[in-house]
């Protein structure tokens, strides 16, 4: 009996030893339970100096990307990504583009324009807006805002007014106020300010419509009398 009792006592404490191990934290989980928990994703990028070119472009991989106009002639930081490059002077962010990944060494480089950055110079030319690359692709509103505007003389200026709108409103109301004055047929700078700032203060764009008699009576006829001015 000693024998078997033996082997039973040794049974129950590899059972017991097997719970208990269960129960207690492995390693593993202790250890991550006490590490500093990460604050950000890793930022890895490629870091180049860059000079921005007259054209307000700076260059990488054969291609062109455009930069605020305000730092034309001057050097930035190029931070490249997979998926992405970032503009960066003066520690802030400039500017944000999608990085164009083309291995072919047959074709031509491309540019790539955001018609915002050109703001500060056709508010000095206005005239550059008409044919001007940065601003071939245009939302359709302001496009046909443009088309109606530059039929009569100042139109240019009075479209560049109306663009600048977007480096002090957001951007999606002002072209909620171009729709709405395309759409009443009074495509004009003073029908789209007095939207936008509607819209801005949160009233409703849409006035109702006074109803006006075909003709107007007066009641008191006013009496042709110059002697009532005499003192």
């Amino acid at each position: 009996m000693t024998g078997w009792n033996n082997v039973a006592l040794s049974f129950g404490a590899r059972r017991l030893m097997a719970a208990t191990r269960e129960r207690l934290p492995t390693p593993g989980n202790t250890k991550r339970a006490s590490l500093t928990p990460l604050s950000r994703p890793f930022d890895g990028f490629v870091e180049y100096s860059k000079r921005v070119s007259p054209m307000c472009l700076v260059h990488l991989e054969r291609n062109r990307y455009s930069v605020p106009a305000s730092f034309a002639n001057r050097p930035v930081s190029l931070r490249v990504y997979p998926d992405r490059i970032v503009v960066v002077a003066e520690g802030q962010v400039l500017c944000e583009h999608k990085r164009l990944i083309d291995r072919s060494q047959d074709r031509l480089g491309r540019t790539v324009y955001d018609w915002r950055h050109y703001l500060a110079v056709i508010q000095r030319k206005p005239g550059a807006l008409r044919n001007g690359a940065p601003f071939a692709d245009l939302p359709e509103a302001f496009k046909e805002l443009q088309h109606h505007l530059l039929k009569h003389a100042g139109g240019d200026r009075e479209m560049v007014e109306i663009l600048s709108l977007v480096l002090h409103h957001d951007e999606e109301a002002v072209l909620c106020a171009v729709e709405l004055a395309l759409n009443a047929g009074a495509p004009t700078k003073t029908h789209i300010l007095n939207l936008l700032h509607r819209l801005v203060d949160g009233k409703s764009p849409i006035t109702s419509t006074v109803e006006a008699p075909q003709a107007l009576t007066l009641s008191q006829e006013p009496r042709a009398d110059v002697e009532r001015y005499d003192v």
